[in-house]
């Protein structure tokens, strides 16, 4: 029988080895061979992430301890609070909105349930109030893709939560002028309204302002479609919108037009909200989970592919081997899952879509 070998261990590295490190640690940071390291430097702990510097992309990666960590990718977010969230500002999440049910007891949502306890974060969608409120701090939020961020009225102390913008830190100041343009503000520019100048005060990171306030061109995110109701539009992590242009009628502005990421353009109210700057955590779409149980952490479900079901489960079930039984793509309900022409249900055309002028329109008509 083979026995292992036993080596006699230094001083070193027997204190190595001695040193208790948990399955999750980070890597290390790479040193690049470009970069010149000093004698003295001194070198980065076990727990310091390893980071992608090659772009703008940097990720937190691990060493695979475990299989489960081995393919584990988490955006770098060491800004972020330790503690717990503010509680007079949260509800526990309770009852059948785990499980992916309505209120009559049935599934709505496949592959829900289970996860994590949680409480709801109630965020101040709105931003009416006016005044100058100061960033607490930034908090992850298990309820949605971007973060946090806890402010404080200055003259109220009034806590509430906003959507944190890429870029906001602890200490920042941001502002809601929905409610209109304080007296201090007009008297420092002479007593006039001057466009460019209340631009040049207003249109900061994180501020709230109406629509017809944004200078073109500016990225936005929370946006509103009517002044009463809140933010609407670009609400999860790194979306924006871009002001395209003011629609005018005797020189005053009627409506607002903007550009989703997705490329669509849409019409929203000219007192609509919309806060400066992109949503926070942006890199959020190239985390990988590394492992299932992390995803049943998250509240999801498995999901059974319909060709690896019973033929009485599924159309695409049962035969020998794989082989859907030369039918057409269809859903677990028998509805066509594929094709935009079959998929596609017929609506009426929202009127707040600017929808896109056919080119040559009237080269056809002359041909016919």
């Amino acid at each position: 029988m083979l026995q292992p070998r036993i080596r006699p261990i230094c001083t070193q590295c027997r204190h190595l080895l001695s040193s208790v490190r948990s399955y999750a640690t980070p890597a290390e940071d790479r040193v690049h061979a470009s970069t010149s390291v000093p004698e003295t430097t001194a070198f980065t702990p076990s727990s310091a992430p390893m980071r992608r510097d090659g772009g703008a992309l940097q990720m937190k990666t691990y060493k695979p301890r475990t299989p489960g960590v081995r393919h584990l990718r988490r955006p770098i977010n060491d800004h972020l609070w330790k503690g717990g969230p503010h509680k007079p500002l949260t509800f526990p999440k309770i009852g059948h909105g785990k499980g992916g049910r309505n209120n009559s007891g049935r599934v709505t949502v496949r592959h829900r349930g289970g996860g994590a306890r949680r409480r709801i974060r109630t965020v101040d969608f709105e931003r009416k109030e006016p005044g100058k409120h100061l960033v607490e701090r930034i908090e992850y939020d298990p309820n949605r893709s971007a973060h946090l961020a806890l402010v404080e009225h200055v003259k109220t102390k009034k806590k509430s939560y906003i959507i944190a913008a890429e870029g906001m830190r602890a200490g920042d100041a941001v502002e809601s002028y929905r409610s209109g343009i304080p007296s201090e503000l007009i008297k420092s520019m002479g007593g006039v309204v001057d466009p460019g100048m209340l631009a040049a005060k207003t249109a900061f990171r994180g501020n709230c302002l109406p629509v017809h306030m944004v200078p073109l061109g500016t990225q936005v995110y929370c946006v509103g479609s009517n002044p009463a109701k809140g933010a609407v539009f670009c609400r999860s992590a790194g979306t924006y919108a871009t002001v395209m242009a003011k629609e005018e009628h005797k020189g005053k502005v009627q409506s607002v037009t903007v550009r989703m990421q997705s490329g669509e353009v849409r019409k929203v109210a000219k007192d609509a909200c919309a806060t400066i700057g992109v949503a926070s955590n942006p890199h959020w779409q190239f985390r990988q989970l590394g492992k299932a149980g992390r995803s049943r952490w998250l509240n999801i479900r498995p999901t059974v592919r319909g060709l690896a079901m019973n033929a009485s489960d599924h159309a695409h079930g049962g035969g020998r081997g794989k082989s859907k039984g030369n039918v057409h793509p269809v859903s677990i309900w028998g509805t066509p899952a594929k094709g935009g022409f079959k998929t596609r249900k017929k609506r009426n055309i929202n009127k707040f879509v600017v929808q896109p002028r056919v080119r040559n329109q009237g080269k056809r008509r002359a041909k016919k």
